[in-house]
């Protein structure tokens, strides 16, 4: 790994937190995540709200760049170490190639990023935080997700990933919030009926990258 040392504000159990490490550890970068005090509500702090505007995690910091929003920061690195790691965007020259990034991009977030959220907030967050699971919302959640599972069966039985023929960062966007899906219901990306949904998720999941971001969010 390179000698400089990313400071990524954020916290543990954050998927948007875990999504930009993820992104860094496959570019082989350096991280260091620095916890946000929510007890104390460090986050809503003028100091932390005078870098995100929004009061949420995680930001980067590099010397005096801050960067908020997990996607644009993960962008951000994919791009500037384009060389080295593994190669998570095509060469920006290529507007088609770039086109189909996007594209993806916007599948994940329009397609899997809201029913995986809310499957995420219903199962696991809101016990955690001492409230209750909505069964009626959970059922619809998942539901959605399973509706939505049958076109990304369709998208991935004519490529590997959703990056195409090798890994991009649609496909690492999934991972934080697709495994809390899978907590809540094991069965859901290994559904017989979309054999390919099963083998990009077995994919992705299991990469060193995504293993040691989980080691290391206990």
């Amino acid at each position: 790994m390179f000698g400089v040392i990313h400071k990524i504000h954020g916290a543990k159990l954050s998927p948007a937190t875990q999504t930009v490490m993820v992104v860094a550890y496959e570019k082989d970068l350096n991280v260091d995540l620095i916890m946000c005090n929510f007890a104390a509500a460090e986050h809503k702090s003028a100091a932390w709200l005078e870098v995100h505007p929004f009061g949420q995690v995680p930001y980067l910091e590099e010397d005096d760049f801050k960067l908020y929003e997990s996607r644009a920061i993960s962008r951000y690195l994919a791009t500037k170490y384009a060389d080295q790691g593994t190669k998570l965007l095509p060469d920006p020259a290529d507007l088609k190639a770039m086109a189909l990034v996007d594209q993806f991009i916007s599948v994940e977030m329009s397609n899997f990023f809201p029913s995986a959220r809310g499957i995420t907030r219903e199962a696991i967050f809101a016990p955690r935080l001492g409230g209750k699971t909505d069964p009626v919302a959970l059922e619809k959640y998942q539901s959605d997700l399973k509706a939505k599972l049958d076109g990304f069966e369709r998208i991935l039985a004519k490529q590997n990933y959703l990056g195409g023929k090798e890994i991009g960062l649609a496909d690492l966007y999934c991972l934080a919030l697709g495994t809390r899906t899978e907590s809540a219901f094991p069965d859901i990306f290994n559904d017989p009926a979309k054999p390919n949904v099963a083998r990009w998720w077995n994919a992705i999941s299991t990469r060193p990258s995504w293993k040691r971001v989980l080691e290391e969010t206990k």
